[in-house]
């Protein structure tokens, strides 16, 4: 809501001259435009993204493993459960009745409740996720159009980052894996660093607030937003120093709180996700170890080299602008947590939801480092021109003109010059190389397949896969293999079709002995599972290109899950 208002402030804003009717004419047309601009571009960017997921989900691209997770959860929540996700307690070996805030303390989806009472289904997800990552749009469009300047090419240059940030590969790449709660954490992100911007703390207090509902290390990124308030200059809120400080502990704080008391309590473990054993047993003993050993330590942050080709990229579709500015402290820990970690490799990756934490900070600190390079441009230039000055006026006829000259704009032939670098015209730059640089990078990345009309085609594969889909009846349990659990999770209680574990016993399998799958090590040990469940009583029902329904009547009692919605 505040970024709403702060865009039709600065539709308000803008000085106009000329007789009192068409000045009253403009006027009106520019409060129009704005909210109009950035509501078009907000709405654009989330129909992208969910024409692109919903595609992946309609031709059996999207994953059980983590898709059927969150839909359950949040189904779960809808009828005022804790979160039941079957197919995650399941496979982990945490049992039918695990919660997901015992995986990842994640209460902030119990907010997409609601949703499901209008439509039961992953889809909904997939389009909330969309609208979520769009309406940062806004809140970012206010922070740079108000860092910049607030004239006309600061104007441009806001849009130019609203679409930057709207085709950025880490949203795409996040977009590609289904969904996650990293859907709430741009938009709020963006908030609490606009906030502060304008000065308002509360606001932005409350948006870190929510944000630490996101994900237990979202602390982390708090603690990140408290150095960048630590150490800037000029301060932006009052106390600034103070404020940082406070933010720092209570991320870390808040941080340790979820993981070693919040998550145990729903059923999980705290040591689960401790990916660090190269440092230490726990959290004690890594950090003596990076204290001992720091620079084997900020090796492990750039080695294996997949680790610098990540933080590149996140640098270099800004421009390397973040390194500019203070706020790019803010991604330090967050990247830290994920480049330290020695047991998880995806987390080092450009594929799945990660680096989408860091994409809003990163942008506002190449926000922030285009209208620092702006101010220093334009002090060079003024400098220049006094040096190239032929003579000098005395001293109070020359205080009497700098007075009476706009800001910038130095008198002599270099005058011209040290204006157009004082105007906004490098930040203007900056924001044009940042959209360039992510307009080219589009087809590198996920997002790129959607330029091409096979994205969308239904393949003979595809069709089969929605006909063992239609095999299944409604309200059963099923282990279904990993591309086909999606489609029938709105319906069905699905499992996980497990190379890792023996049969659950579901009266209903949905395998696939053609590729290779999720859980399994090779297609021939997915043909030898389909033998087993065949010398134990299943019969199949369906087969087509590679996909095989099986069925058998319930001989014991399954797990107990969440009911279909039949």
């Amino acid at each position: 809501m505040s970024a709403v208002m702060e865009v039709r402030t600065a539709a308000k804003g803008s000085p106009s001259s000329g007789p009192q009717g068409s000045r009253r004419a403009r006027l009106i047309g520019r409060r129009a435009v704005h909210p109009a601009g950035v509501a078009a571009l907000t709405a654009l960017i989330a129909a992208i993204y969910a024409t692109y997921s919903l595609t992946l989900f309609n031709t059996f691209r999207s994953t059980a493993w983590d898709l059927v997770i969150f839909d359950q959860a949040v189904r779960s929540y809808a009828h005022f459960h804790p979160g039941i996700s079957i197919i995650k307690g399941v496979h982990n070996g945490f049992g039918p009745q695990f919660s997901a805030l015992g995986d990842h303390f994640s209460p902030i989806l119990a907010a997409l409740a609601p949703l499901y009472w209008a439509w039961n289904g992953p889809q909904t997800l997939l389009v909330a996720q969309a609208v979520l990552f769009a309406l940062a749009i806004p809140p970012l469009w206010v922070f740079t159009r108000r860092a910049l300047g607030d004239g006309r090419k600061a104007t441009a240059a806001a849009y130019l980052i609203g679409v930057a940030y709207g085709l950025s590969w880490p949203l795409a790449a996040a977009a590609a894996f289904d969904f996650h709660e990293v859907a709430f954490a741009p938009v709020l992100t963006a908030i609490a660093l606009e906030r502060f911007q304008a000065g308002r703390l509360r606001p932005a207090l409350a948006a870190l607030a929510f944000l630490l509902l996101v994900k237990e290390d979202m602390g982390l990124l708090v603690a990140g937003i408290g150095c960048y308030l630590a150490v800037s200059l000029p301060p932006v809120v009052r106390r600034q120093r103070i404020v940082g400080v406070s933010l720092i502990v209570a991320g870390v704080a808040y941080t340790a709180l979820a993981t070693y008391l919040l998550i145990p309590a729903f059923g999980g473990r705290s040591d689960y996700y401790w990916a660090y054993g190269s440092l230490g047993r726990d959290v004690p003993q890594a950090t003596w170890h990076l204290i001992r050993h720091p620079l084997s330590s900020l090796r492990m942050l750039v080695t294996p080299g997949v680790k610098l080709t990540t933080i590149a990229w996140l640098l270099i579709i800004l421009g390397f602008l973040p390194l500019l500015s203070p706020i790019a402290l803010a991604v330090i820990p967050l990247l830290a947590e994920r480049m330290l970690n020695s047991k998880f490799p995806n987390w080092w990756l450009l594929h799945f939801q990660y680096n989408a934490y860091l994409v809003v900070p990163l942008t506002c600190a190449a926000v922030d480092g285009a209208a620092r390079l702006d101010r220093w441009a334009a002090s060079a230039g003024r400098h220049l021109a006094r040096r190239r000055k032929p003579g000098a006026a005395p001293a109070g006829q020359a205080a009497g003109e700098a007075a009476a000259r706009p800001p910038g704009v130095t008198p002599g032939r270099a005058a011209p010059r040290a204006a157009l670098l004082g105007t906004g015209t490098v930040a203007l730059a900056c924001a044009v190389v940042i959209c360039g640089l992510t307009l080219a990078s589009v087809p590198r990345f996920q997002l790129g397949d959607a330029l091409h009309a096979r994205f969308y085609e239904q393949t003979a594969r595809t069709r089969a896969a929605a006909a063992a889909d239609a095999v299944v009846p409604s309200g059963v349990q099923v282990e279904a293999v990993n591309t086909l659990g999606s489609q029938l999770s709105g319906r069905d209680t699905v499992l996980l079709w497990d190379g890792e574990h023996p049969p659950a016993g579901s009266p209903w399998v949905v395998a696939d002995v053609r590729e290779k799958q999720f859980t399994f090590g090779s297609v021939r040990a997915q043909r030898r599972r389909v033998a087993l469940l065949r010398r134990t009583g299943y019969r199949a029902v369906f087969e087509r290109d590679g996909y095989i329904v099986l069925h058998r009547a319930a001989r014991r009692a399954a797990p107990p899950g969440q009911p279909g919605t039949g």
